[in-house]
């Protein structure tokens, strides 16, 4: 319950991706350097469960921080993660393995999920936020589409959404929302310092938009 609680209160997911681990560990350490506290650390990154390591040792003070494994896909993946003490798992899809396992040890899973039918499976199976993924094929106005039926379902949109449209996403009454794309372009050409600014703007905007 208290990484859930860190999740919402992160506002917004940064999805780190990398050619290496040193361009991804960095590319973190700018995001947080610009303000914003959640990090989804994907294992398409090399050695992902090295830096996820590195990252919580690295900010193991500082609470408000919350360290994640992204692109999960499947049981034994999702066990080195937590083994590295990810604190969260997410994934592009569902898959119930990994839901019972994060379920045995307490780990929240984040899911990715397109449909209704997808999104009752993933609740029945004991998750708490569904990732909506990807966002950028529905768009802000599916939300209430989704919640209609199933006003209790936490919905987490990724991949669209950007700096123009957080708020209609949040309005439309999301808990949070993964970011990556333009967040993360600079870091593929080494330009750190942009990262952060960018993670700023983003810290801004979520600071405007919940008050």
């Amino acid at each position: 319950m208290e990484i859930l609680s860190r999740l919402q209160q992160a506002g917004v997911i940064a999805v780190v991706r990398g050619a290496t681990s040193e361009e991804a560990l960095n590319a973190c350490h700018a995001i947080i350097k610009g303000g914003l506290t959640g990090i989804e650390l994907t294992f398409t990154v090399p050695q992902a469960d090295q830096v996820i390591k590195e990252l919580l040792a690295t900010y193991q003070d500082q609470t408000e921080v919350v360290i994640g494994a992204g692109t999960v896909l499947d049981v034994v993946t999702a066990r080195l993660a937590i083994l590295a003490g990810a604190q969260y798992i997410v994934s592009p899809c569902f898959d119930k393995e990994t839901a019972e396992l994060c379920n045995l040890y307490q780990v929240p899973y984040l899911p990715g999920c397109m449909t209704i039918n997808e999104i009752t499976i993933a609740l029945k199976s004991g998750v708490d936020i569904v990732k909506l993924f990807p966002g950028s094929a529905f768009g802000p106005s599916i939300i209430s589409a989704f919640k209609a039926p199933m006003p209790q379902v936490n919905l987490m949109p990724t991949g669209g959404v950007n700096l123009e449209n957080m708020r209609e996403w949040f309005d439309a009454g999301v808990v949070t929302v993964g970011v990556g794309g333009n967040l993360l372009a600079p870091a593929a050409h080494g330009n750190f310092e942009e990262v952060t600014k960018v993670a700023q703007q983003y810290a801004s905007k979520l600071k405007e938009i919940k008050g």
